[in-house]
């Protein structure tokens, strides 16, 4: 954000003093300003945590847990009252003889042996009550998986695959941006000369306007021929118009893309539009190879692979998963010592094995994943056909666009010089306004032939270009 922050700020003065702007220019501002460039970044950057995350699963957990609980009532083995063959004992409060003889024969030696007995029981039941009141549990606890079916390895693969998803998606996105941006920039280059070329014409209308009322004031030119001369006038002021507003709505759209304010009036560079770029047959521009680096095909292949993964991940279920663990408990009461209330603790270890039998819905779900892969597999031999057919009419349109250049500035050097020569029998008189009219209308349809020629082949050799993944 500061770079681009910074970016802006240093090339702002330049757009504003009316500076002239290179297409790599415009390009490195949209790319500074481009919201989706950021998303795709941020994008990117999650996919890579998401990864890291799936590489730590293949290390131990390590985890930590406690807990404090309180109990109203303490939990005793024995209970209060207890009942026997010779009476019921209750705990501190003697003995409830069943026999009457010997309770009334002994009085004495019943009562002594009776509390004796009722002394000893609430002591034995004293010693088996548990003091449970307040209880602390504490654990550490490491946890490492052995064996889980390719859980892991497949997860750690759907998360490969899924950045380089990310990363090629955002350079995908990136290259929309930049065939977006020769969009703007080369329609601002074609009206921008189109206003050129408008204002040319209309001053050759304009002269030839000034010669014929001339002509007209020595007797030597028709009301007709001013009349025509003013129609022809009035279109170049039109098509000057139109070429005007036109220009102010390109500067518009370019300045949208690049992240400037819509009424910047910015300026481009048209230097080298009518140089020929030859198409070059060697293994760069290979078909075969530029569907292959095509992201859209890459993405399709990660996307096969997540698709095969998810199939082992699915079938994963139907395996054995097999765990080890080791921890260390505390507890206060302690489990070693009788539940006395202080802190003890032991080491724990073990393993767990779980082993799946009956698992029908699980069965199905590696067979609805297996037709997903394949679906995923039937796209991508589909975008490979059609790709292979677009890169082909993108050269193909390379191809016509340079000949059509090449037909163009050959027509327009004879339209030039058809002027010329219309020109010089204006002058010395031996040709009428019509046919001087005529010999610059066919000028300018040729000059704007020419351009629009230019245009096509650079609009075309951008879209090849981003089809074969190369810079231009």
């Amino acid at each position: 954000m500061k770079k681009r922050i910074l970016y802006l700020i240093l090339m702002l003065p330049l757009v504003m003093q009316g500076q002239v702007l290179r297409l790599d220019e415009c390009r490195q501002m949209a790319r500074q300003s481009n919201k989706q460039s950021e998303i795709n970044r941020e994008q990117v950057e999650a996919a890579k945590d998401l990864k890291r995350a799936a590489v730590a699963n293949f290390f131990p957990k390590v985890s930590a847990n406690g807990g404090y609980i309180w109990n109203e009532k303490n939990m005793s083995l024995l209970p209060s009252t207890l009942d026997t063959r010779l009476g019921t004992i209750t705990a501190g409060q003697g003995v409830e003889w069943t026999n009457q003889q010997i309770a009334s024969l002994l009085p004495t030696v019943s009562q002594q042996v009776g509390g004796l007995v009722a002394q000893g029981y609430e002591d034995l039941r004293n010693r088996l009550t548990l003091d449970i009141e307040h209880v602390v549990v504490g654990h550490v606890g490491v946890t490492q998986p052995i064996f889980v079916g390719g859980k892991v390895v497949n997860m750690y693969k759907i998360a490969k695959a899924g950045e380089h998803i990310a990363e090629m998606k955002a350079e995908n996105d990136d290259a929309d941006l930049m065939l977006k941006v020769d969009e703007a920039y080369w329609r601002v280059v074609s009206v921008q000369q189109k206003q050129h070329l408008a204002q040319q014409y209309y001053d050759l209308i304009k002269k030839v306007k000034d010669d014929v009322s001339a002509l007209r004031e020595e007797g030597l030119a028709t009301a007709a021929d001013e009349l025509k001369v003013n129609m022809k006038l009035s279109e170049a002021e039109q098509k000057l118009g139109q070429a005007e507003d036109g220009l102010q709505l390109s500067r518009m759209a370019l300045n949208q893309v690049c992240g400037l304010d819509l009424d910047y009036d910015i300026h481009v560079d048209s230097t080298g539009l009518y140089e020929l770029l030859l198409i070059d047959d060697s293994a760069h521009y290979d078909i075969e190879n530029a569907v292959a680096q095509r992201k859209e095909v890459q993405i399709l292949e990660e996307s096969e692979r997540i698709a095969k993964s998810t199939v082992m991940l699915t079938a994963s279920t139907l395996m054995p998963n097999i765990v080890a663990n080791a921890g260390y408990l505390v507890s206060n009461p302690n489990l070693q010592d009788g539940f006395k209330n202080n802190f003890r603790g032991q080491f724990t270890a073990g393993v767990a094995v779980n082993i799946p039998i009956a698992h029908a819905d699980d069965i199905y779900k590696v067979k609805a994943a297996k037709h997903e892969a394949k679906i995923v597999d039937l796209k991508l031999q589909q975008a490979k056909e059609l790709l292979t057919l677009q890169t082909t009419q993108s050269r193909q349109k390379v191809s016509d666009a340079q000949r059509k250049l090449v037909r163009a500035q050959s027509a327009c050097q004879h339209a030039q010089e058809n002027l010329r020569l219309a020109e010089e029998a204006w002058k010395e008189g031996m040709l009428s306004s019509t046919e001087l009219l005529g010999a610059q209308t066919a000028w300018m349809n040729a000059e704007s032939d020419k351009l629009d020629a230019a245009i096509e082949l650079r609009m075309a050799q951008s879209t090849l270009h981003k089809h074969i993944g190369a810079e231009i």
